[in-house]
């Protein structure tokens, strides 16, 4: 079982930045994919950024250079992190913080990210 934890959302101003912390902790091995999501009302939930199969690294179009994802694994935990900058009212959304490992995909319970002044 894997448990998987989200932290620092909130409530920041256009032009912002926030930092989101995600934890993935239990038996995890043969990481396929571990990445970030939103959800915004209405909305589809969509990638954000991710750390993909192969060693490669995604971004959404949206985030433009102005989110840097990043990540650390341990013994017994892998954690990453999504540095937001420049932050605009489109990015008001839940974040996700999600992992598929061994065939199984694990998601946080969100942190909610407002912009807004």
């Amino acid at each position: 079982q894997v448990q998987v934890v989200e932290s620092g959302g909130g409530l920041v101003q256009p032009g912002g930045s926030l930092r989101l912390s995600c934890v993935a902790s239990g038996t995890i091995s043969n990481i396929n994919a571990m990445g970030w999501f939103r959800q915004a009302p209405g909305s589809q939930r969509e990638l954000v950024a991710g750390f993909m199969s192969g060693g490669t690294t995604r971004y959404a179009d949206f985030t433009k250079g102005r989110f840097t994802i990043s990540r650390l694994d341990g013994k017994n935990a892998v954690n990453i992190w999504l540095q937001m900058n420049s932050l605009k009212p489109d990015d008001t959304a839940v974040y996700y913080c999600n992992i598929d490992t061994d065939g199984h995909v694990y998601w946080g319970q969100g942190t909610q990210v407002t912009v807004s002044s």
